[in-house]
């Protein structure tokens, strides 16, 4: 073999990534496995391995790509396993690096090796790059250092895991800021490897320390490390060991902290212990419901119904209800809006009772709110409310709110509402529907935008599965047919998207009886839009009933002749549908 090709891949790839060109060194490395399949695992190892070491020196989105390549198992490429160490030594420098997405996925594709290495190796190879990192000069490298302990940290002896938690204490103690931010952040998944024993004595030290920092950036972190630790404790243990830095951290002076505790409201209660919960958070839940920063608002409003499942109902009624009532009155629509998607929540905890007494007035309210999303809101959560205290109620407040969100001027607005008539319609049964949003469905297929007319046909026939074809013949296919006579085209194109929609959800006989004669008719409208759509319609027809005795007769008695005077139209994109549509009618019938 020439000696020129066996360098021929190595020399390529060192070639594309000292070009000028950053896009032909992305694109090198995104070859690099590719190129270390040609160059053999040795070869791999001892020239590709080296010199990606010292490509450390480029682009951040090269270096991002270097490091997600190395992470994606690339040790098949330099021989399993037992070699994986190797890529450790690029991966190092790249944790070093300035670029905090480069050192993340750097240390993200360092965890991945980790699993497939074997003790040995982990304590040859991964805790000296661990400790070269945490003792590193620039904080980057300490920072990236922080996400490496928990991954190892139960796979080595209890003299080196000794040695991992005085290594990690003292980065939750470094001077920079950064640094102890990554040690906030990566303190709850090596707790939860610890011995209670070790929780008590290292865990709950460093914790406190990062808890009571003066960066609230950091203090922000350790929310869910108190979550981790409360897991490894007992409540009487919780009460001794935490309860201090519960309080502070309920009460913290940086709104950013409180929004922390408030969004992990339900996973601290849940691990703390019901007598906690009982004596303590029920208080902070009320003031972080008070809070005087919407953000605190609006992410404890998200934790209502968990928390009241925790409590019982009259504690609810006492403590939670009357917050809610003033939450519904927030200047905030981000508060109301969030209050909106979880009020409903409550009903099935507080039954048929309370939920009229206290909670129905609150939905009638946030059905009238000013902001959109608030009324939506209520609406798409409608379900739980309707199977506590039924549709009867409901209803003659309800209509009124989707009537306007109906008609609102923000077609998403429009074509969200849309969405949930389906699931109304089931709830509120035919007779109602019928009299109350009937037409009202049928007024969006002549919406001015094209989304809201496509989802309005969608909805027609998810109506027609939830109530029936006799229902769809009497009470939708008479309207979509009429409208094929009206003299702006949008509106005849409108039926015949309509009728490619529903079709495929009706019987043979209505499409026959009702449908047919209209559609073919529209065959020979003057627009050639809608005539290349009929042909797609008739097409959906074909294939929907052709697989029966009648569907075939009808398909070539009909459907056949409109079709073949069709693929001689002057128009292309009509003779190319009606040709298709031909195809597959012939092969139906064959």
């Amino acid at each position: 073999m020439d000696p020129s090709e066996d360098i021929a891949p190595i020399a390529i790839l060192m070639d594309e990534l000292r070009s000028e060109d950053v896009q032909l060194r992305l694109n090198a490395i995104h070859r690099i496995s590719t190129i270390a399949l040609a160059l053999g695992p040795d070869r791999a190892r001892d020239e590709l391995i080296p010199f990606l070491q010292d490509s450390v020196d480029d682009e951040d989105e090269v270096l991002l790509a270097l490091a997600e390549e190395l992470g994606r198992n690339f040790e098949e490429y330099i021989g399993g396993p037992e070699y994986a160490h190797v890529l450790l030594g690029p991966l190092e420098n790249l944790s070093a690096v300035e670029e905090t997405l480069v050192r993340d996925k750097a240390a993200e594709s360092i965890t991945k090796i980790s699993s497939v290495l074997s003790q040995a190796q982990i304590e040859q190879y991964y805790i000296p790059l661990v400790q070269r990192l945490s003792r590193g000069e620039w904080f980057t490298s300490r920072t990236s250092s922080c996400a490496l302990y928990a991954p190892v940290y139960d796979k080595v002896a209890a003299p080196i895991q000794d040695d991992l938690r005085r290594g990690f204490a003292s980065l939750a103690a470094d001077d920079t800021p950064m640094v102890r931010r990554a040690a906030a952040k990566w303190l709850a998944p090596l707790v939860k490897k610890y011995t209670k024993a070790h929780v008590l004595s290292d865990g709950l030290a460093v914790y406190r320390k990062l808890q009571a920092d003066d960066q609230d950036s950091v203090r922000l972190l350790t929310v869910e490390d108190l979550i981790a630790i409360a897991e490894q404790l007992s409540p009487v243990e919780v009460k001794e060991q935490l309860l201090k830095q519960i309080r502070q951290t309920m009460t913290d002076k940086s709104w950013r902290v409180r929004y922390m505790a408030a969004s992990h409201f339900n996973e601290l209660a849940e691990v703390v212990g019901t007598a906690l919960v009982r004596e303590e958070l029920i208080g902070h839940f009320v003031q972080l419901l008070k809070d005087n920063e919407a953000e605190v608002r609006t992410a404890a409003a998200g934790q209502v119904p968990g928390f009241a499942k925790l409590l019982e109902k009259e504690v609810v009624l006492a403590r939670i209800v009357p917050c809610v009532r003033d939450l519904c009155q927030d200047v905030s629509q981000h508060v109301r809006a969030a209050l909106a998607n979880q009020i409903s929540g409550l009903a099935p905890l507080l039954g048929k009772d309370a939920t009229i007494e206290h909670l129905l007035p609150l939905f009638l309210h946030l059905l009238k709110d000013e902001f959109p999303e608030v009324r939506l809101n209520i609406i798409s959560k409608l379900e739980l409310v309707n199977s506590v205290i039924g549709i009867e109620l409901l209803s003659e407040s309800l209509l009124p709110a989707i009537v306007e969100l109906a008609e609102d001027k923000s077609w998403r607005v429009r074509q969200a509402i849309i969405e949930y008539i389906p699931l109304l319609a089931t709830q509120l049964g035919k007779p109602f529907f019928d009299e109350s949003l009937g037409n009202l469905c049928m007024s969006w297929l002549g919406d001015n935008v094209y989304s809201i007319r496509e989802a309005a046909a969608v909805n027609l026939k998810k109506l027609t599965e939830v109530f029936g074809v006799e229902w769809s013949k009497e009470q939708i296919v008479p309207k979509v047919v009429g409208m094929g006579q009206h003299p702006n085209y949008l509106y005849r194109m409108t039926t015949v998207q309509a009728i490619m929609t529903i079709a495929p959800s009706l019987t043979l006989e209505v499409i026959r009886d009702n449908i047919l004669d209209m559609l073919l008719q529209l065959a020979s409208d003057p627009i050639p839009n809608i005539r290349f759509n009929v042909a797609k319609a008739l097409e959906i027809i074909a294939t929907s009933f052709g697989d029966t005795p009648e569907g075939v007769q009808l398909v070539q008695q009909k459907i056949a002749p409109v079709l073949e005077a069709l693929k001689n139209d002057q128009d292309a994109d009509v003779r190319f549908f009606s040709s298709r549509a031909l195809q597959k009618a012939h092969a139906l019938e064959a």
